[in-house]
C-alpha cells in the first residue's frame, strides 16, 4: 500500500517526535520545551496528540502543575493508540506530585478495568504510589506485589496469594 501524503506526514511527525524525546537529557530544558512546542504546533493547538506531548514534555521536566491541565484537555479529545492510557498514567502521577493522589487512584482504578496491556505494570506502579500517598499502604503493597509476582522466577503463585491477603485476609 502506498502511503498517502497524510499518512506519510503522520509517520514523519511521529519519527521527529521520537527523535526529539531521544534528546531530552542532552538539551537544556528550555530548548527541549521550545522544540516540542514548535513540533506540536504543526498539529494545531487543540489537537489531542499535541496537547499530550506538550503535557508529557512539561511533566518530564518537573512541571506537574503545567502538565495536568494539558493532560486533562488531551483526554477530552481522542488520543490514538497507547497515548490515551499513557495520559491517564502520567496525569495520575502528576496529580500525586501535586498532593491529589486520591484523584489519581480513581483515574487509575477506572483505567485498570479497561484491560491489560504492556503498560499494565506501569499503571500498577503508579497506582501503588497513589494509594500509599492516600494513606492506603496495605493496598499499595498488594498492588505492587501482585504486579511483580508474574516476573519472579519462582514463587509467583504464593506472592500473588500474599498480595490478595494483604487486602482480603482470610477469616479464621
Amino acid at each position: 500500500m502506498t502511503p498517502t501524503p497524510a499518512t506519510a506526514t503522520a509517520a514523519g511527525w511521529e519519527e521527529r517526535d521520537a527523535a526529539l524525546w531521544a534528546l531530552l537529557d542532552s538539551l537544556e530544558p528550555e530548548e527541549f520545551l521550545s522544540r516540542m512546542d514548535v513540533l506540536t504546533a504543526e498539529l494545531g493547538p487543540d489537537h489531542p496528540v499535541a496537547l499530550f506531548e506538550r503535557a508529557a514534555a512539561r511533566d518530564s521536566l518537573g512541571h506537574s502543575d503545567l502538565a495536568v491541565p494539558l493532560y486533562r484537555e488531551a483526554l477530552r479529545g481522542t488520543l490514538p493508540g497507547e497515548r490515551r492510557r499513557r495520559a491517564v498514567i502520567q496525569l495520575s502521577s502528576s496529580l500525586r506530585n501535586l498532593g491529589q493522589a486520591r484523584e489519581g487512584v480513581e483515574l487509575l482504578t477506572a483505567e485498570r478495568e479497561r484491560g491489560q496491556d504492556h503498560l499494565s505494570d506501569a499503571l500498577a506502579a503508579t497506582l501503588a504510589l497513589c494509594l500509599a500517598d492516600s494513606g492506603r499502604e496495605r493496598e499499595a503493597v498488594s498492588v505492587a506485589v501482585a504486579a511483580l509476582a508474574p516476573h519472579l522466577p519462582r514463587y509467583q503463585r504464593s506472592m500473588a496469594a500474599y498480595a490478595r491477603l494483604l487486602v482480603s485476609p482470610e477469616e479464621d
